[in-house]
């Protein structure tokens, strides 16, 4: 039995709650007792984490549901939903990480010099962030979860992280200077905001019904007039529905085909359009005769409008 998209978000989320859960724990309780803030802060980000991961386990359940008189097109959407949820998260972590830490650098007081245990613990991150970023990353490019993917690149921005903490530690060591493990921690909260801003902006093009990559146009015209019969495709309108393209093309086919072979073509268009295009909710195709000309279109893209 094949996995479905919720089973299998449901299953990454539950890894990600669990590890982040003991790598969270690890560096937080391990960052005090070394006297590290970079370490403590890297598990705060860690602790982020796992809220993280709640909210996409709750939101594999909402986008399972069938489609209904609400939500014809399902639930999809919900995906990008929690991906803005997610930015707002990781932004205030960071953001209360900044202010903490440069609270700290401004007061200028006298600490002690970490233990090198928080060297080690970090390491120990590092490796698990990894394994966790990776696994994230599989899962949600398998079953097009834009939200899986964006958690996966926030683990991955937290290896560097991790990296960053590690490499603050032994700068710390090396010239005895405690400061050093601070300035790290409040760097640390920079990248996390900006990770965060970047989620938001990504998820915004998907929720204005837009897409990244408009190249995919080239493509639909393509396979349009590879069909015969097919005359001059025009006001396409393409969005997306969590990773998938909802494709609308209007086409013009000569005015005396019967209603059969005008469905044909249009059938026609709509595999081809499947065969050059991967991760295709559906396809509308409407048939207009030969030669109509409608000023008024306000929506889509022309072949001629694209080339320009």
């Amino acid at each position: 039995m094949i996995p479905t998209k919720g089973h299998a978000i449901k299953k990454a989320s539950w890894i990600s709650i669990f590890g982040n859960a003991i790598l969270s724990i690890l560096k937080i309780v391990i960052g005090f007792i070394s006297g590290s803030l970079a370490v403590v802060a890297d598990g705060i980000d860690s602790a982020s984490d796992i809220i993280t991961s709640i909210i996409i386990l709750v939101t594999s359940k909402i986008i399972s549901k069938p489609p209904n008189v609400r939500f014809a097109y399902g639930y999809e959407k919900a995906d990008t939903i929690a991906s803005k949820i997610l930015s707002f998260i990781i932004f205030f972590a960071g953001a209360q990480l900044a202010i903490s830490t440069g609270t700290k650098i401004i007061e200028n007081e006298l600490r002690e010099m970490p233990n090198p245990i928080a060297l080690y613990v970090t390491v120990v991150s590092i490796i698990g962030k990894l394994l966790l970023a990776l696994y994230q990353f599989k899962v949600g490019k398998r079953v097009n979860s834009s939200m899986l993917i964006a958690n996966a690149k926030n683990m991955q921005n937290d290896v560097i992280i991790s990296i960053s903490v590690l490499i603050g530690l032994v700068f710390t060591f090396i010239f005895k200077m405690p400061i050093l493990d601070i300035i790290t921690a409040f760097a640390v909260s920079g990248w996390i905001m900006w990770v965060a801003i970047k989620i938001f902006i990504q998820s915004n093009t998907e929720l204005m019904d837009g897409i990244l990559d408009t190249s995919v146009y080239k493509l639909v015209f393509a396979a349009a007039l590879e069909v015969d019969g097919v005359y001059n495709p025009h006001r396409v309108r393409i969005r997306q529905i969590n990773n998938a393209y909802m494709i609308s093309i209007d086409i013009e086919v000569d005015g005396s085909f019967t209603v059969s072979e005008s469905h044909n073509i249009s059938h026609e268009v709509g595999e081809n359009i499947k065969k050059k295009i991967e991760n295709v909710y559906d396809i509308v195709v409407h048939i207009e005769p030969l030669g109509t000309i409608d000023k008024g279109e306000k929506y889509g893209v022309s072949n001629k409008d694209f080339q320009k």
